[in-house]
């Protein structure tokens, strides 16, 4: 797990640089990856879905410098927020879909709750603030922000299991 934290809070303080300016409607794919309402994990072996997916992802963003990462092409917002940057399978050890926005920790939480209409539950920890909430099996929302929390850009995804 502290691999993974470490990951993102380098992810979350990367976003700050990239923050498109222009404002944009939420962008539902986007948002429903990042809660666990959809999933690229259930349909990872339906082709014809991963295709229709891999032609919405590769049309809207582009690989970033440091390959890990992709940023939107045109401005695009989820959970009420710009969007700087998205994960598209893994970061550090986590397997899921992850976006990093430009809000802060209480903004993104409340997004969250609000959309998935449950709390979450959350700690400090080594600098991040984080916050998980077991949607089933194999998926957790999770959020984390860098500086304690304090942070102006915060990651928001959908994990389907740590690798151990």
């Amino acid at each position: 797990m502290k691999t993974l934290a470490l990951a993102i809070a380098a992810a979350t303080l990367a976003g700050i640089a990239t923050s498109p300016t222009a404002h944009a409607a939420d962008e539902p794919q986007l948002q429903r990856l990042a809660l666990c309402q959809d999933s690229w994990f259930d349909w990872k072996d339906d082709d014809a879905h991963m295709a229709r997916f891999a032609g919405y992802f590769e049309s809207r963003f582009e690989r970033g410098p440091q390959g890990d990462a992709f940023a939107p092409k045109t401005p695009m917002q989820a959970l009420g927020h710009a969007v700087t940057q998205v994960y598209p399978q893994s970061i550090g050890m986590g397997v899921g879909f992850s976006l990093v926005v430009n809000a802060d920790f209480a903004q993104v939480r409340a997004a969250i709750e609000q959309q998935l209409g449950k709390p979450m539950t959350c700690t400090t920890s080594d600098g991040m603030r984080s916050c998980e909430l077991k949607l089933g099996p194999k998926k957790t929302a999770l959020l984390m922000t860098g500086q304690n929390g304090q942070a102006k850009t915060s990651l928001a995804g959908c994990y389907y299991f740590y690798q151990q």
